[in-house]
């Protein structure tokens, strides 16, 4: 009976061991299990906070981009315009700049061989520019970082070109100071006589003064 009893208590002993040990083996797999199901949680939400951060800060770009190219800012003492050849294409950049009156505007030749001249009577051109405004032509500009400055003493509308490469749409504008949209000879309709990418380009242009001016047509 006393080995009986003692075998009993033995196997009692043993079996609570075991079942001790297996639950602190099992709630050592759940902590873990817990831990782990978190951390990849946490993890999958950090990355998808940083891919939405990303997508923003690319749509960011995008926009900043867009805003070099397009948005016309308060005028300034001086500003830079550079003359660019790239892919076969040929641009001012900005399109559009802005100064003070008595500003001056620097071109800058950036790569290929351009000029800037302005759509005036002394250059055998259209009046795209205000009433009484001095006109300029740069000549050619070949040497890379080659510079041209002009200085604008008349408020008003600008548009000038590139001279080997007008009718590729290589056409620039200046705003000076604030003036009024109305009167200016620049944004009146392209002239008739030009061919279509140049007109094409000038209406695209007015239309970028105009919103910069706030005369939007509906």
């Amino acid at each position: 009976m006393t080995d009986s009893l003692t075998r009993r208590r033995m196997l009692q002993l043993t079996g609570g061991a075991a079942a001790v040990g297996l639950a602190g083996c099992t709630g050592t797999q759940n902590d873990s299990g817990g831990s782990t199901n978190e951390t990849p949680t946490e993890t999958q939400h950090d990355e998808t906070e940083s891919g939405h951060s990303d997508e923003e800060s690319g749509h960011g770009d995008e926009e900043g981009g867009h805003s070099h190219d397009e948005a016309v800012g308060a005028p300034t003492d001086s500003t830079e315009v550079s003359m660019i050849t790239e892919d076969g294409s040929y641009h001012f950049d900005p399109h559009v700049a802005r100064v003070n009156v008595g500003g001056t505007v620097t071109f800058v030749n950036e790569s290929g061989s351009h000029s800037a001249t302005a759509y005036h009577s002394d250059n055998d051109q259209p009046q795209l520019v205000p009433d009484g405004a001095a006109s300029w032509d740069s000549g050619l500009l070949s040497k890379q970082g080659a510079t041209f400055e002009h200085t604008f003493e008349t408020e008003g509308v600008y548009h000038y070109y590139c001279t080997p490469h007008e009718t590729l749409g290589m056409i620039g504008t200046i705003i000076v100071g604030e003036p009024d949209a109305h009167g200016q000879p620049a944004l009146e309709e392209p002239p008739t006589d030009k061919p279509e990418r140049v007109r094409e380009k000038l209406a695209e242009l007015n239309k970028k003064v105009n919103t910069a001016l706030g005369h939007e047509h509906e």
